[in-house]
């Protein structure tokens, strides 16, 4: 640090997925649609505009001083608080000199509070080019202790070795959609404004409109059923059947519109399309599969005596923690009726009993978090398993299927 400069470095071969470039549609800060393209001189310093998407890059950044007195990280503003973020990171327990993955980075509230501990580094991941080009305020401020990447939660353990990383002290991850993608009607994820009939959070593969004009109506009554555990949902798939072959459903207004029309609204209780809207959301992103997955690469990445703490929003993804941390920390029920078998030494050993939630200030703050739920576990040292639960996930067509028109 002795030339005044902190140092960013997107030393991995997934650097061609680690910061949006012009390329993606996101302009570089404070160059407009007739700014010059600059190539990357790499004795200069450069701005989070001048970052590209290949090769091994070394950026530095302007260095910003710590807080007086603090050695941690202090931002003077906070534009995002995370549900149940303070029992999170409580539970996390980050340590000075620790590595932690912030597997679902969002708008950066875990990683602004882990990255507040002395010495902490933080690989920041998420599906969503917007978040990682929010994160540049962030990555400038943390002197080189966060590095974000654009992909998947269920990939963090190819993400850390990317990184020259091969066990980390903690990994966190908040599954439920992000305020910024619900707050975005062009992208959205809710009907509260209109906008296309898109929800996904990654902005590739097919889109909500796609499987609603697609899939049969056995198929939409399931993923409403199992997703958003809807008991209106036969109406709800024969009503957008019958709506699809009198015009396209593109719009989020258009989708709730039919909805509305078959599911009667109740007073004090939430919107008819509400549970049909999130029930398609998991479906397009493959929710519960990527959930599934990271929870598995968690395993394999946390060092013992490291945590996961895992903050979820649907009664499908807790139940999936819940049946993934009984089966990985040995703590099913045994019956008489049952021969007893040898079962593999205990992965993670259950830190919460009982899921914890928000208090009712924080729900009179964010409503959203009325239906937050948290889970933490500690790493043991047997090592990682090969094997799922059998249990874990619904079955359910695949989007393939779905997409296909079977």
């Amino acid at each position: 640090m002795g030339d005044g400069q902190g140092h960013f470095r997107a030393r991995n071969p997934m650097a061609a997925r680690q910061i949006p470039s012009l390329e993606q549609g996101l302009p570089p800060a404070g160059v407009g649609a007739c700014g010059v393209r600059r190539h990357f001189d790499r004795s200069r310093p450069v701005s989070s505009g001048d970052l590209r998407r290949h090769g091994r890059v070394s950026v530095r950044f302007p260095w910003f001083r710590p807080a007086r007195g603090g050695r941690g990280l202090r931002m003077s503003t906070q534009r995002h608080i995370s549900v149940l973020g303070r029992e999170a990171v409580e539970w996390l327990a980050p340590r000075a000199g620790g590595i932690y993955v912030d597997a679902t980075f969002g708008a950066g509230g875990y990683s602004r509070a882990i990255l507040d501990v002395a010495g902490t580094r933080v690989i920041g991941i998420d599906r969503d080019r917007t978040a990682v080009a929010g994160g540049f305020d962030l990555v400038e401020r943390s002197e080189g202790r966060l590095e974000l990447v654009q992909d998947r939660f269920s990939n963090l353990a190819g993400v850390c070795a990317a990184q020259g990383v091969d066990a980390v002290d903690g990994v966190v991850m908040d599954v439920g959609v992000s305020s910024m993608q619900l707050d975005q009607a062009e992208r959205v994820c809710s009907f509260r404004f209109d906008g296309p009939l898109d929800m996904r959070r990654g902005q590739e593969g097919p889109t909500a409109a796609d499987v609603v004009a697609k899939a049969s109506e056995t198929d939409l009554a399931s993923i409403i059923y199992i997703f958003g555990e809807e008991r209106n949902s036969r109406r709800i798939a024969r009503a957008i059947v019958a709506a699809r072959k009198e015009a396209p459903i593109a719009t989020t207004r258009a989708l709730a519109e039919v909805v509305v029309k078959v599911v009667r609204a109740r007073p004090n209780e939430i919107h008819p399309a509400t549970r049909t809207f999130q029930a398609l959301r998991i479906f397009v992103n493959d929710e519960l599969g990527e959930l599934a997955t990271a929870l598995h690469a968690a395993e394999r990445v946390i060092k013992p005596g490291g945590r996961l703490v895992v903050v979820s929003f649907h009664s499908l993804e807790d139940r999936i923690v819940k049946t993934f941390l009984v089966d990985r920390s040995g703590s099913r029920g045994s019956s008489r009726h049952v021969p007893e078998v040898d079962r593999p030494a205990p992965t993670f050993r259950t830190l919460t009993k009982r899921p914890v939630t928000a208090d009712d200030e924080e729900i009179a703050q964010n409503p959203r978090a009325r239906s937050a739920k948290l889970r933490a576990a500690e790493r043991t040292d047997a090592a990682a398993r090969a094997d799922m639960p059998s249990n874990l996930l619904p079955d359910l067509p695949s989007f393939a299927d779905v997409a296909g028109g079977r």
